[in-house]
């Protein structure tokens, strides 16, 4: 086998050493390429034997290397074998019609070099020089003494029917020998490959140099899942936290709002009793026109909080026998807004001219029609009220005029945000009055 020289052209250089030392343990030497454009340079000065190709390399791929290699008449005899991950029989249909005799897996084991070499007659037969077993019947050889020589084959015919018979016997002992080599060299590999102590790699060696095929070292999913859920949880439970704080600030804020709200209905009815038992004039009626309820940026005017104390000063009232219009007139303040209808509205940040706003407006005023549209919880409310006094309490709800203000505008040439949107605030706002009938 001496005299014998292979190719191996792969850009991954594991690959190739270890396909380089199995042909090497059958006496073959192994020049090595990294890609097919190295290849074809290599191929100018050097005639191999044989070339294991691979399929995906940068650059040239290994199906076009082999149809060059195919197309040069110089290199043309040379048989190529892909060394490729590629499988099936479309692939195999492939490499074949580019001029490949076959396809090697990448998972490579030496069976499948013994078979690849001995289809690509690189091996010779261990006993090919041995004398055949079978020693050709002459006339009269081998024949005891004294036996008849009629019973020795003669003629033309039986010489032709002598050889085929050994030919054919050749042949089978020849198969035979090949399956039984190939089955032993891998019996043995896997035996010596189990059976050999594993060395630590010497420091400073080149790892590639001697490819070891490790099993997965066992991944610690039992604990990569607790933790994962670990974290999870402690994720859930501090924005519930958070959650729990932020609706317990608003319920607090809520109770804040709710107990002055009927601090200040309280004292608003003791003075509308007052003046309904004195019979006042309607000057004076306007005048105890007192109860405001501040509405913040965001909320619409008759939210929860302020729907509710409407409620409380109604039944407060009607406990009191005090009938009349209840009515609610809403007055919208003129934020500083950034934003757009699209993705909605918030507050210019305080430092902002006010001069600067991209908005001026309220995105919760409902009385651009002229009149305030009623929600459904004020119309639930009215509807109940109304029937159950029959008719002595009624509410309405109307938009307040535009040019009542709580408290003037600064000059928007001269303010900032903070300070129009403070004004706004106070201008943002329900105020309630109760007229006696």
């Amino acid at each position: 086998m001496q005299g014998r020289r292979a190719l191996v052209v792969d850009d991954s250089k594991s690959a190739r050493v270890v396909l380089s030392r199995m042909l090497e343990k059958f006496g073959i030497e192994v020049d090595s390429a990294d890609s097919a454009e190295s290849a074809l340079e290599y191929l100018r000065d050097h005639h191999p034997e044989v070339i294991f190709m691979d399929h995906m390399m940068p650059g040239m791929d290994g199906l076009q290397a082999v149809r060059e290699i195919k197309a040069n008449p110089a290199l043309a005899t040379i048989p190529v074998m892909m060394y490729t991950s590629q499988e099936g029989e479309l692939y195999a249909g492939e490499a074949r019609a580019s001029g490949a005799v076959g396809v090697l897996p990448k998972s490579i084991r030496p069976i499948d070099v013994t078979k690849a070499l001995y289809q690509l007659g690189l091996l010779r037969e261990r006993r090919d020089e041995e004398p055949s077993a079978l020693q050709p019947v002459g006339s009269g050889a081998g024949l005891p003494a004294g036996e008849p020589a009629s019973l020795a084959l003669s003629g033309s015919a039986d010489a032709r029917l002598r050889r085929l018979i050994e030919a054919m016997l050749r042949e089978q002992s020849i198969e035979l020998r090949r399956f039984i080599i190939a089955s032993l060299d891998s019996q043995v590999h896997r035996v010596v490959t189990e059976l050999r102590p594993k060395e630590p790699a010497e420091p400073g060696g080149n790892a590639e140099l001697e490819p070891v095929v490790e099993s997965p070292a066992a991944r610690p999913w039992g604990w990569i899942l607790a933790t994962v859920s670990t974290l999870v949880a402690l994720v859930v439970v501090s924005v519930l936290y958070w959650q729990s704080g932020t609706a317990t600030e608003q319920a607090q804020r809520a109770f804040e709002a709710v107990t002055a709200s009927n601090a200040a209905l309280t004292k608003a009815i003791e003075k509308w009793r007052v003046v309904s038992e004195r019979q006042p004039a309607t000057d004076e009626l306007q005048e105890q026109r007192a109860l405001v309820l501040s509405v913040p940026f965001g909320e619409p005017p008759l939210g929860p909080v302020r729907l509710e104390a409407l409620r409380t000063l109604v039944a407060q009232l009607e406990r009191a026998a005090i009938g009349g219009i209840v009515r609610a007139e809403v007055y919208s303040g003129s934020f500083c807004l950034s934003g757009n209808g699209e993705q909605g509205y918030t507050l210019a940040p305080a430092a902002t001219a006010a001069s600067q706003c991209e908005q001026m407006g309220n995105p919760y005023d409902d009385t651009q029609g002229g009149a305030a549209r009623p929600p459904i919880g004020f119309a639930n409310l009215a509807a109940t009220i109304r029937r159950r006094t029959d008719g002595a309490i009624d509410l309405e709800l109307a938009p307040g005029p535009r040019d009542r203000l709580a408290v003037s505008y600064p000059p928007i040439d001269q303010a900032t945000s903070g300070q129009w949107n403070a004004a706004a605030q106070s201008n943002n706002r329900i105020e309630i009055s109760v007229i006696p009938r």
